[in-house]
């Protein structure tokens, strides 16, 4: 009797073992689907991360012929820039107002009107944040072909171009630093042009 009570107990204990050893392991088609919901399986492709960077840089500039940038030209009162900008405005202060606009990708361009002292433009300037390398350096070269169709010669030094004619200024500089991306664009006229208006 002392036997089969102990042989019953062993039986227990090695059943026992057994049903854990089980719950432990997986089977190979729960560790199929453990690598496809991994967020580190695959990096996203490099359409699913960035846009059009020629598209994106007709959003920068606006689709308004006329003007230095977006329909605006320097000495334009503030109620001008009111009317035609499209994007949002996210700051409206004594000496300049602000517009953002984000694009399906996720990136950003802020614009930015700076006034005189009688409200009138007198600088312009537009941070756009990037997704990645691979787009910063697209915008680049689209702006740099652009800019330089538009206002003839660039002069490049280092991470900054920049371009000078009719008394406008415009330069373009990469700003990427770290795991940041982006370009930054700046309008600025002679000052002999505001004294005309």
């Amino acid at each position: 009797m002392k036997h089969f009570t102990l042989l019953r107990t062993l039986l227990a204990v090695v059943l026992l073992a057994l049903t854990l050893q089980n719950c432990k392991t997986k089977t190979s088609e729960e560790k199929d689907a453990e690598v496809k919901d991994s967020a580190v399986a695959a990096p996203p492709a490099h359409e699913e991360l960035n846009s059009d960077q020629s598209a994106l840089l007709e959003k920068v500039i606006g689709d308004s012929p006329a003007g230095t940038f977006r329909g605006i030209v320097f000495g334009d009162p503030l109620s001008k820039v009111k009317a035609t900008e499209n994007f949002e405005m996210f700051e409206d202060v004594a000496d300049h107002v602000g517009y953002t606009f984000e694009t399906e990708k996720l990136e950003t361009i802020d614009v930015q009107y700076f006034l005189t002292a009688d409200k009138k433009v007198n600088k312009i300037t537009v941070d756009v944040y990037l997704n990645s390398p691979d787009a910063t350096k697209q915008l680049w070269n689209a702006g740099k072909s652009y800019f330089t169709e538009t206002y003839q010669a660039p002069k490049e030094n280092g991470k900054t171009v920049t371009w000078t004619k009719n008394s406008t200024h415009v330069s373009m500089e990469d700003v990427s630093e770290g795991k940041d991306y982006g370009l930054k664009f700046q309008f600025t006229p002679d000052k002999n042009v505001l004294a005309v208006k």
